[in-house]
């Protein structure tokens, strides 16, 4: 494979505001990525988990898909998930981002609810087709949520063996651990080793070895900072904002999940709604008062950008 630029730093989860009554709102589709672009995300990852992909119909993933790619014109790279259990579902989706300009695929092995699952044979046959299908790179996302377990090992020999597996997302409890092992084994070969889960450990797993990290969508401002300090090799100063920002962090992790960015966006004003698509409920009030008043401690852009 002819390896594009190496894609780093932070890339945050774009999520799918939608209407009151349930509706795609393009409108603040857009005025979120020009937000998340305009408060330093280094690129965006769209139709993940944190996007409720899993509410979208095929059709929206498409329109979705093409209105976000157009929309950035290229100011930042866009990551699209293109997860399915099917090879060929998996291939077609991946194939159509790729067209629309697409910088990379985020795929996790092929899992269905709790019971359906691939063999580690299968799941390299699954790769190694996507692989085929594709001219940019694949990211492999390591996912609890899947309930997938990927070892360390496998996910080398997915790197080593496969032509366009170049990246891995682990985003599992141990992550640290889970990367030092990668590490160990040859992880010079994985051209992009990153990890997830609102960056609540960013600091630990960057010195384990991770070079990217798909955070919360609402505060990339914070968490650029914190990329950047360790950047530049001041460890100190890294390690000193991520204490600063640790409280909104865990309060989006354990507290809101996906919801979070949301709730933080519709308070700034950068979009109109911040309702999910049913069945999934609404914000709790206590909850979503607690975020507001974490974050203001930390005055994010998110609060001011669309005032």
């Amino acid at each position: 494979m002819t390896l594009q630029s190496t894609y780093q730093g932070v890339f945050p989860v774009a999520p799918t505001p939608f209407t009151e009554a349930g509706a795609l709102d393009i409108a603040s589709q857009k005025r979120c990525i020009d937000f998340m672009i305009d408060a330093g995300s280094d690129g965006i990852c769209i139709l993940a988990n944190f996007s409720e992909q899993f509410l979208l119909s095929d059709d929206e993933r498409e329109l979705l898909t093409r209105t976000v790619l157009e929309h950035v014109a290229g100011r930042v790279p866009v990551i699209v998930a293109t997860s399915h259990f099917s090879t060929s579902v998996c291939m077609e989706r991946s194939r159509r981002a790729q067209a629309m300009g697409a910088a990379m695929v985020l795929v996790a092995p092929p899992y269905h609810r709790a019971t359906f699952r691939a063999t580690e044979p299968d799941i390299l046959s699954f790769y190694a087709r996507l692989s085929d299908a594709l001219d940019i790179p694949i990211m492999v996302q390591d996912a609890t949520a899947s309930g997938e377990v990927l070892s360390a090992s496998f996910l080398m020999e997915l790197v080593t063996a496969i032509e366009r597996v170049a990246y891995v997302k682990i985003e599992t409890a141990g992550a640290a651990l889970k990367l030092r092992e990668l590490m160990r084994l040859g992880g010079k070969a994985i051209q992009g080793p990153w990890v997830g889960e609102e960056a609540v450990t960013l600091v630990s797993d960057f010195e384990a070895g991770a070079t990217g990290s798909m955070t919360g969508a609402a505060y990339p401002d914070g968490m650029r900072a914190i990329v950047d300090a360790w950047r530049t090799g001041d460890r100190e100063k890294a390690v000193a904002l991520s204490r600063l920002w640790l409280p909104l962090l865990s309060y989006e992790n354990r507290q809101t999940g996906l919801l979070g960015a949301k709730a933080l966006m519709k308070e700034g004003g950068v979009i109109a709604c911040e309702a999910p698509r049913h069945p999934t409920p609404l914000i709790d009030p206590e909850s979503r008062k607690g975020l507001i008043e974490t974050a203001s401690r930390l005055d994010p852009l998110v609060l001011r950008w669309g005032r």
